[in-house]
């Protein structure tokens, strides 16, 4: 076995016992010796998560750099997703969900249910200050709107399945 391929073992071994600081350090040799390591990259912003002194504009510079060297990978998209809504980024963060849905869609439906249930329950919190009933609305709408597709259904099929 290599030695990048060794360190890249130990990285992942140190994220999944929650070792974050460890972690972070063991990417980054790896992403020293290897640039191009898509893995070692997204496994750093996992990671950097758990170090609270590692910026959100990091961990999202790491995302996107996994992203850009395996565009194929629906974890990456999905993970990278998951961490758009959790910072506030919506827009961002459903795009990503749907490049996900995109690259794997026999899985779709998992991808689009976990943005609209993420997104109706993240953003009347960081939109708190702009929070009326119409905004509250529309987040509503949105989160309902990725449920529905998740499901199968659309709005007509909800509404007559509502009414009856």
């Amino acid at each position: 076995m290599a030695e990048t391929e060794k360190d890249l073992m130990d990285a992942q071994e140190s994220l999944g016992m929650g070792e974050f600081e460890k972690a972070v350090a063991k990417f980054n040799k790896v992403i020293k010796a290897d640039p191009k390591s898509a893995e070692a990259y997204f496994g750093k912003a996992e990671a950097s998560v758990g170090v609270p002194k590692i910026t959100q504009e990091e961990v999202m510079e790491c995302y996107k750099k996994a992203v850009e060297l395996d565009p194929k990978n629906p974890i990456f998209q999905s993970s990278y997703a998951a961490f758009l809504v959790e910072i506030g980024r919506f827009n961002e963060a459903e795009a990503a969900y749907n490049k996900a849905a995109e690259l794997d869609p026999d899985n779709a439906r998992y991808y689009w249910s976990e943005f609209g249930v993420e997104y109706t329950l993240r953003a009347p919190v960081v939109m708190e200050k702009f929070l009326d009933d119409k905004t509250k609305d529309m987040i509503l709408k949105k989160g309902v709107k990725y449920l529905l597709k998740a499901a199968g259904l659309t709005e007509e099929d909800a509404k007559r399945l509502l009414a009856s």
